[in-house]
């Protein structure tokens, strides 16, 4: 695993091209070694994440979000489920995360037992499957892959969470360096198609962002995209990096 190397943050830099460059430290960071598979899914260490985590940000906290009706740690509804929720606050920004409480087969579970019908391709009809009451222990599971994710919203994983197997910058180091490293970790079919649609998204801004030559024209495309800039973290971070080249090409 790669343990956080804190990066360089430009000198000059404002609190958004700081929080961007350490986005994309701790996005870029590989956590493939800690994380575990079950039913098909990906679960990364809580206590790994964390522990990465604080060293990227040493002040970070989090907070476990209770009901206020119950002063518990999740929120019930009889009819649809339980859901807990967390919130982590790093460097001045706050980010909330959400997730169910399943079961192994990613059925919702409640705080009583209940019953479903799937078709059985075998038997050729439907039968019955039973969904087993909540325990503390589901909760308390849930909750910690809750605070996983929500690490996943500072760049910690997120890649994980994209369905790639490994951060995009590792992936262009492994690129570069082809010729001199003998085998290169193969990606799924899956992997490829996630990171194939991720370039396409931003192929568009990113010609864009490559023509402005001044800060002016920087700006002016930055207001006519201020929307979608303010609203996505991996496009702000976009805008972010030409700004600090066209100040350092100056």
């Amino acid at each position: 695993m790669c343990k956080f190397i804190k990066p360089t943050v430009p000198q000059g830099a404002t609190a958004d091209e700081r929080r961007a460059v350490y986005f994309d430290a701790l996005y870029s960071l590989d956590m493939n070694d800690k994380v575990e598979k079950r039913e098909n899914l990906s679960y990364l260490s809580w206590a790994n994440a964390w522990a990465e985590f604080k060293r990227a940000c040493p002040s970070a906290t989090y907070r476990i979000v209770k009901d206020p009706i119950t002063n518990l740690p999740y929120f019930a509804d009889e009819r649809i489920g339980i859901i807990v929720y967390t919130e982590v606050t790093a460097d001045d920004v706050t980010h909330e995360m959400w997730l169910p409480v399943m079961n192994t087969s990613n059925k919702a579970m409640k705080l009583e037992p209940y019953t479903y019908k799937v078709f059985d391709k075998f038997k050729k009809e439907y039968v019955e499957r039973t969904v087993e009451a909540a325990s503390m222990f589901d909760i308390n599971k849930t909750i910690m892959r809750c605070l996983v994710k929500n690490l996943a919203m500072f760049g910690l994983g997120l890649y994980i969470y994209a369905g790639e197997d490994i951060p995009d910058k590792m992936a262009d180091d492994n690129a570069a360096t082809q010729e001199t490293v003998p085998e290169q970790p193969k990606r799924t079919r899956k992997s490829r198609a996630v990171q194939q649609s991720v370039t396409d998204k931003y192929v568009g801004i990113r010609t864009a962002l490559q023509q402005c030559k001044t800060q002016d024209s920087l700006m002016e495309l930055y207001k006519q995209h201020q929307n979608e800039v303010t609203g996505n973290t991996e496009i702000k971070a976009l805008f972010t990096e030409r700004k600090l080249q066209l100040n350092q090409a100056v």
